[in-house]
């Protein structure tokens, strides 16, 4: 994701970059395959699962895994790491060019004030160094270029942008929405999520068709990942060298220079070593890839903060209803996106029970065949059947905020190696008292919305998520006011090696509620621009 974006700004900025992927090139034309119909599967959609239990026993507890789409997730035998037995941790990942930007949900959020400055106000963990005044003009450049489709609502804490048309909500979305006005009036507001998939031409990409598994790919390039755009945008000013199966054992340090000197990889492929060169590294690995790197590499930790204060979002929380009527209603085509209530806990008042906060996602939708997919039955009855919508029903999932803390940590094991030999981490976090206390209002204030909506049956997901299960995972290289107690400055750059840095998930000082690509997105654009304004006055 972030990686894009440094190659993308970085030769557009005049500079001959180095793209270092540790797993396959991807040709979207040979790759991508959303258009593939369940006949048309090996396993009808179900997988392999002897196979998958075998090899990504771990990455198949992602939402975005199936049978074509583990292609794009890694192999769990190749890439070990450990836990404690009692607290596991999902760690997801993806080793191709374009990364977990092509099977990530595009839903895309800015932060506010009311998350920069929440360590501050609540004397949690560090200050971020940054308001939001710092970064609005780099969210407005994202934007701009990927492009968003999204409503505009005027709520001070989740800013607008520069959006594209929005996505139309569904006849029960809408109902709720308007209960939800007359019950709750602005505190509580439903708007349609903001989503990186395009609803109009956008930068020579072509809008949305509705196909559904966003998670396979997309043809048309119509939502944003680093394959359909940025990687383009930076080939195209003729500066870029991208390298795949190219594994980073470690950066290179010159102590008497105190500079990064380069990269030492080993070629997947073969397990042949070599050696790069540079001015500037960016670090864009994922939050644990960088802290494992870092780590290994001992360089830029002299805070002792590296691997820790591990942060994910808290899910399955939240609550699902039935809805009579529009019996005579249906939807067409898949549309990639769903609804977002906006957090509305602990902005204008205090909750006695906890600090920060969660936002809800979710849809409302009518089951269809998919609900008889393991039922048994043969002939013209079953058939009939499987051709017959159910009701309507609404879900409301939470996502909610974890704090920091340096307990949550990751280490390099003493003996553990990937296939290339490279020390893998051993994964230490478990969610807190105030993150379970999110948890358990989120199903209090679902079950709210639904029954002010006129929703019966309301039924609670089983939760909490496992933490890393929202594959929202960052912090583990933050960033701050000191370089005691931080990795990075306010520049994501790393306070202890002024040529190297850092801005992916691991420079986030708190986690906020909302997906947080968006952040990391801006926070890579902002850092390039000063990194190259370091670069002309001789300060690198």
């Amino acid at each position: 994701m972030t990686g894009g974006w440094a190659a993308k700004e970085l030769t557009e900025l005049g500079l001959r970059t180095l793209v270092l992927e540790a797993g396959r090139p991807i040709v979207p034309e040979q790759d991508y395959v959303e258009h593939k119909a369940p006949w048309e599967m090996p396993f009808r959609g179900l997988g392999d699962r002897r196979a998958i239990a075998a090899r990504q026993p771990t990455q198949r507890n992602s939402v975005s895994f199936d049978e074509l789409s583990h292609v794009f997730w890694t192999d769990d035998v190749d890439n070990p790491y450990s836990t404690p037995t009692d607290r596991p941790f999902h760690w997801f990942r993806a080793r191709q060019v374009g990364g977990k930007s092509i099977i990530w949900s595009r839903q895309v959020y800015r932060w506010s004030d009311l998350d920069f400055e929440a360590n501050l106000r609540d004397g949690i963990a560090v200050d971020w160094p940054i308001r939001y005044a710092e970064i609005a003009r780099w969210y407005d450049h994202v934007e701009r270029f990927i492009g968003v489709s999204g409503q505009a609502e005027g709520l001070a804490h989740l800013p607008d942008g520069p959006f594209l048309p929005p996505m139309d909500m569904n006849c029960v979305e809408r109902h709720i929405r308007q209960r939800m006005q007359e019950h709750f009036g602005r505190e509580r507001i439903m708007t349609i999520g903001r989503v990186a998939n395009l609803t109009t031409q956008h930068n020579g990409r072509a809008p949305c068709h509705y196909c559904g598994p966003c998670q396979r790919g997309c043809i048309t390039r119509s939502y944003f990942s680093s394959v359909n755009a940025t990687l383009p945008a930076a080939h195209a000013t003729g500066r870029l060298t991208l390298r795949p199966f190219s594994v980073v054992r470690g950066l290179l340090y010159d102590a008497g220079k105190n500079r990064i000197t380069g990269v030492r990889i080993i070629d997947a492929q073969t397990k042949g070593e070599r050696e790069y060169t540079a001015k500037i590294v960016f670090l864009c690995a994922s939050a644990l890839e960088s802290a494992r790197i870092l780590l290994n590499s001992r360089v830029g930790n002299s805070s002792d903060q590296v691997g820790r204060n591990i942060m994910d979002h808290i899910k399955w929380g939240g609550g699902t209803g039935d809805f009579d009527g529009w019996s005579d209603r249906r939807e067409i085509g898949e549309r990639p996106n769903g609804i977002y209530v906006p957090r509305f806990r602990n902005v204008s008042s205090r909750h006695a029970d906890f600090i920060r906060g969660y936002g809800f996602q979710g849809a409302a939708g009518r089951s269809g065949w998919g609900d008889a997919l393991r039922s048994p039955g043969i002939g013209p009855a079953f058939k009939q059947r499987l051709s017959q919508l159910g009701p309507w029903s609404m879900s409301f999932w939470g996502f909610g905020e974890m704090l920091p803390r340096a307990d949550n940590r990751a280490t390099i094991h003493p003996t553990l190696v990937d296939r290339w030999g490279i020390p893998s981490l051993h994964i230490d976090c478990r969610w807190g008292e105030n993150d379970l206390a999110i948890h358990r209002d989120m199903n209090v204030t679902a079950a709210e919305l639904l029954e002010a909506a006129g929703a019966t049956n309301i039924e609670h997901p089983n939760g909490p998520s496992t933490p890393g299960g929202t594959n929202h995972e960052m912090g583990t290289a933050r960033m701050g006011r000191d370089p005691k107690t931080s990795v990075l400055n306010g520049w994501n750059q790393s306070w202890d090696v002024p040529n190297l840095f850092v801005t992916d998930g691991a420079a986030m000082t708190s986690s906020g509620c909302q997906n947080p690509s968006l952040t990391y997105m801006a926070l890579t654009a902002r850092a390039c621009h000063h990194a190259v304004d370091l670069l002309k006055r001789h300060e690198l």
